[in-house]
């Protein structure tokens, strides 16, 4: 079944640098195990992974015209995304991150928003979007609801598959930001925090609900270790994470979002995109980057297959 995505929105080079504990005092210096840099981002890190799936992958947004940003297509165009779409701005860097990985897999960030915030609804490709199966937008509230909707409007009119994922901590002033977009998400891909902090519920289920009421038609929360839930009007499914040893969780969610968007796509169901969606990030946390990993649709499913879950609380 062909799938053709648009991913549009953040676009970040990230660094990574483990294991960090503490960062050293004044000019102290500490030996690291491994430095490495990568293209991240709602929209960039998911287009990595889709195109691994085996989707046909274009990405759209805006980046500096400096160095950092030429690594950043370069890496993109590496793993088979078609980065045409991608705009240069003169005056501003190209976002980036440095990220101190801990022991446990987490990590602070140090962040630069960049060229990320410069983009504008009248920057989007209507035209390609119209002729995509699927537009998944990464970190729509960059924008705001109203800007966004003048992209997913279209979009839906086309017959376009829409999506989201976010970037932003949940606070209910957010959820009011994002209201005019909401109605026009045929999925939101949030993480759990976010879910609480937007509605103010207290379950997760409450929650997702809350934000399908707002009209979104399906909402695939991530849970980290305890895997996703997903919610729609008929059901709720819980799909519990992989058992893997976790190196690294940047780009995790990313990865999830990219399984459960390559399942949808190929007409899985929701439980069944969601379990898809789990072995992609089981697969990116056994390394450094949101492009961690060498494989493909056959070898998610395999791994998927063949590993072991963690058990739901």
């Amino acid at each position: 079944m062909t799938q053709t995505v648009v991913t549009l929105g953040a676009h970040v080079f990230d660094v990574q640098v483990r294991p960090v504990e503490a960062i050293p005092e004044g000019q102290g210096a500490t030996l690291v195990e491994q430095i490495r840099f990568g293209p991240a981002g709602t929209a960039a890190g998911t287009a990595i992974t889709l195109a691994k799936l085996g989707a046909t992958v274009r990405t759209a947004g805006a980046i500096g015209a400096d160095p950092i940003g030429d690594l950043l297509l370069a890496m993109l165009a590496r793993h088979g995304v078609d980065t045409s779409l991608v705009l240069r701005r003169e005056s501003v860097q190209t976002s980036a991150s440095v990220l101190p990985i801990r022991p446990d897999g987490s990590r602070p960030a140090f962040h630069v928003p960049g060229a990320n915030l410069t983009y504008e609804p009248s920057d989007a490709p209507a035209a390609d979007i119209a002729r995509a199966t699927h537009l998944h937008l990464g970190g729509p509230e960059l924008m705001g609801g109203e800007k966004a909707a003048k992209i997913l409007a279209p979009a839906r009119a086309a017959g376009v598959v829409t999506s989201a994922d976010l970037l932003a901590p949940g606070a209910p002033g957010v959820l009011a930001w994002l209201a005019d977009a909401l109605p026009l998400l045929d999925h939101l891909l949030p993480n759990e925090d976010q879910v609480l902090g937007l509605t103010g519920a207290t379950t997760l289920e409450d929650g997702a609900r809350a934000l399908l009421a707002h009209g979104v038609g399906c909402v695939a929360v991530t849970r980290e270790a305890r895997g996703a839930l997903v919610v729609t009007a008929e059901k709720t499914i819980a799909v519990p994470a992989f058992a893997v040893p976790v190196v690294d969780t940047t780009g995790c969610g990313d990865a999830f979002s990219a399984g459960f968007l390559r399942g949808i796509g190929l007409g899985r169901s929701p439980e069944a995109a969601a379990v898809l969606g789990c072995a992609a990030a089981g697969l990116v946390a056994q390394g450094l980057g949101s492009d961690h990993g060498d494989f493909d649709l056959a070898a998610a499913d395999a791994f998927a297959a063949a590993t072991p879950v963690l058990e739901l609380p």
